[in-house]
């Protein structure tokens, strides 16, 4: 600028005059512009419960989720929501091998939470994954009908072949955790139904068609007095951990992680604790 003026102050001091007010002038809308385009560019701000406003925040989350966690998950779920205004969760609650097949086979999914590390592995092993947590512990039950007919009492009571009992399938966390257990006690039972889930599991004693099974005591809980649940020794010896983690090809990008976020924190491990899960 300087330059250009001195260049052309042989033409008439008009002319400079006139430059310098046209640069005088321009400076100001210039400058005035970049502020506005830099406002327009900066991330917005968001609330103190973390509301994904950023540009290109994901608007719906989608969790894969053992079918033990349909309660809790459910309530998390409203809790994202809420901290997250025009975002949606979307929730495919079931068995967790199933899952973990599934989302192998490419199925579109943001996070995982399954019932096992075992489940969790197929993930990972595939480098759909990394680094799970895990965030809580279950551990069984024994699941009777409140009227219990059969006067099931303790486990080795399942063996009695009078007894109708039934139990997840063994490739299942629930069925893996109940052949352990089983394993532990030294007993041989014989269920009359092989389910692919807790919740199924759990379905068939709330009908009354099985005089007991062997589901998580969150099951039992969650199904507000439908069934009763007795306590054994040997659930202590097939706990099982449940691992989350948002998965590598997560459509919604990092909101995944914060919804991964949440189940970790001290509100997840509340909304947990009370429906009957252990801390890791």
């Amino acid at each position: 600028m300087l330059r250009i003026s001195a260049a052309t102050a042989s033409i008439g001091g008009g002319t400079v005059r006139r430059r310098r007010f046209r640069w005088a002038m321009a400076l100001p809308v210039a400058l005035a512009l970049a502020g506005l385009s830099g406002c327009g560019s900066g991330a917005p701000a968001t609330s103190a419960a973390g509301s994904a406003s950023a540009p290109g925040a994901a608007t719906e989350v989608t969790v894969f989720a053992a079918a033990s966690l349909t309660g809790t998950f459910t309530e998390l779920g409203k809790v994202f929501e809420a901290a997250h205004p025009g975002t949606a969760v979307r929730f495919n609650f079931g068995s967790s091998a199933t899952l973990a097949q599934q989302i192998v086979q490419g199925a579109p999914a943001d996070v995982f939470a399954a019932a096992s590390p075992a489940t969790m592995k197929t993930v990972t092993d595939a480098s759909l994954a990394a680094a799970p947590v895990t965030f809580v512990r279950n551990r069984l039950q024994i699941a009777i009908p409140a009227a219990n007919p059969a006067g099931v009492d303790e486990l080795k009571d399942l063996a009695d072949p009078k007894v109708k009992v039934a139990l997840c399938a063994e490739q299942v966390p629930c069925g893996a955790a109940a052949a352990k257990a089983l394993t532990a006690a030294g007993l041989a039972v014989r269920p009359v139904t092989l389910e692919q889930d807790v919740k199924a599991t759990l379905t068939k004693v709330e009908l009354g068609e099985v005089d007991a099974a062997l589901v998580y005591r969150t099951d039992v809980i969650a199904s507000g007095g439908k069934v009763g649940g007795i306590d054994f020794p040997e659930a202590g010896q097939a706990v099982n951990d449940y691992p989350i983690a948002a998965l590598a090809k997560a459509p919604a990008g990092g909101t995944a992680g914060e919804f991964v976020q949440l189940v970790l924190s001290p509100q997840g491990a509340d909304v947990l604790t009370k429906a009957g899960f252990e801390a890791p």
